[in-house]
């Protein structure tokens, strides 16, 4: 496993595009492609304000950047560097945005979750969807682009709507059996579409299209339940993180548990692991001068290496303050390689605060509070 170089970016925004090509992060303002295989900068664009999210389109030809501060957000083209869009949402506010399947609708979600403005950078056409639901994940499409799920809270109840993206009219519309919904899924072929409580609950419920429940599963009970979900790409897997940290494997044809993995204190069970190591620059009496203080930014910079550790292996704890809320336990984040034959996950308070797999399954982006670094795996010798 061999790691690149570390690079700057701000709110951990660092996404490869769909097509694999590019890398995009975010430096307060400005956004920076990258090439993925050279890691050279390609193109370099400034916004009018820090930036608080950043997407790729479907097909990598267009970016977006958001400001939710301003209620704004702007779209760059990879093709036409010249070329540029801009929407303000006005006084009304914005708290999310993202693209729609294909890459030419952006949905805005107003404050306080009052609407979703559907914008068309083709015709501007804008269309307004009411009732979303402020939650952790309330609206997902499937994997075809050909239907999207929205979560929406109406006289005290959750219900779910899937809307038709060709035109944005409603398909299906009923009620979950949730108390408080805490987010949606839809499974890569676009057959079924997990549903999850809030943390106060373990409870996952499998609907079908129509709006059958097809099955329910909780682990456990009177604990805080579900932190984080994820489908493998083949669709044959759903992965479930909580707050017991520990991972539970369903397969698609019973939904009941095929496999467990836990995250011990003391790891001494695997091949190898890899433990970062910093440490900074011995500067001398020659370097000291003003002008190499002032021009080289990076005299006194931190630089780090990952190396073998020999096992067994101590995991450093922090004990989490239990009087404070959103404690940092549990496992936050499940990434499936593109095979679906490995899943990377976050547990506890690591520096780590993002994991983005490569469409080849061979490398593995890391992305923590104001660095990144990508992961590659020597797959090779592991089918050996």
């Amino acid at each position: 496993m061999n790691f690149s170089e570390v690079f700057k970016q701000s709110n951990q925004l660092c996404k490869v595009s769909p097509d694999g090509k590019y890398l995009a992060t975010c430096v307060q303002y400005r956004l920076v492609i990258r090439d993925i295989n050279t890691l050279q900068i390609l193109n370099l664009y400034t916004c009018l304000d820090q930036i608080s999210h950043m997407e790729w389109s479907s097909d990598s030809l267009f970016i977006l950047c958001a400001m939710y501060k301003r209620g704004l957000v702007q779209v760059w083209s990879l093709e036409q560097p010249d070329w540029h869009c801009k929407i303000d949402e006005g006084s009304i506010g914005l708290v999310s945005s993202r693209w729609s399947p294909d890459g030419r609708h952006i949905l805005n979600t107003t404050e306080f979750h009052l609407r979703i403005t559907v914008w068309s950078l083709c015709t501007k056409a804008v269309s307004y969807i009411k009732y979303p639901k402020a939650c952790q994940k309330g609206l997902d499409f499937s994997r075809d682009g050909c239907y999207m799920a929205l979560a929406e809270r109406r006289d005290c109840k959750d219900y779910v709507s899937i809307f038709v993206c060709d035109d944005w009219h409603l398909l299906r519309h009923f009620e979950t059996e949730t108390q408080d919904l805490s987010g949606l899924e839809w499974s890569p072929n676009g057959s079924v579409l997990a549903v999850w409580e809030s943390c106060l609950e373990y409870k996952i419920l499998l609907y079908s299209l129509d709006g059958r429940l097809l099955s329910t599963y909780s682990a456990y009970e009177w604990s805080l339940g579900v932190k984080s979900v994820s489908w493998s790409p083949s669709s044959q897997f759903l992965a479930i993180g909580s707050f017991d940290e520990k991972v539970r494997i369903l397969n698609h044809i019973t939904w009941k548990k095929v496999a467990q993995f836990e995250h011990p204190a003391v790891i001494d069970n695997t091949k190898t692991v890899y433990k970062e190591i910093e440490k900074r620059p011995t500067v001398t009496s020659d370097e000291m001068s003003l002008h190499n203080i002032t021009v080289a930014s990076s005299l006194f910079s931190t630089q780090s290496k990952y190396e073998i550790s020999p096992l067994p292996v101590q995991i450093p704890v922090v004990k989490p303050d239990p009087d404070r809320a959103n404690p940092k336990i549990g496992v936050s984040a499940l990434a499936f390689s593109s095979d679906s034959r490995y899943v990377a996950t976050k547990n506890g308070g690591f520096q780590v605060h993002s994991l983005n797999w490569h469409r080849s399954g061979d490398s593995l982006t890391l992305i923590g509070k104001d660095q990144l670094c990508l992961c590659y795996m020597d797959t090779e010798q592991d089918d050996k």
